[in-house]
């Protein structure tokens, strides 16, 4: 599965550790889940999509 994240992240003008702590976890997890190493919690997926304004559906990709 492929996020945009990072994109979504950079026009929010967040950093990593602002999203972090926002959501509730580490700057650690959001790099790694921006890097496509780490799979987030459906929870964790809706946090970081309600903190971007976005659908969790416009933030991760099924891969095809």
């Amino acid at each position: 599965m492929k996020n945009r994240i990072r994109i979504a992240r950079v026009e929010a003008g967040l950093t990593q550790e602002e999203l972090a702590r926002r959501t509730g976890v580490s700057r650690q997890a959001i790099h790694s889940i921006e890097n496509d190493k780490y799979m987030p919690s459906v929870a964790l997926a809706i946090r970081i999509a309600r903190v971007l304004g976005k659908s969790v559906e416009e933030l991760f990709l099924m891969a095809e």
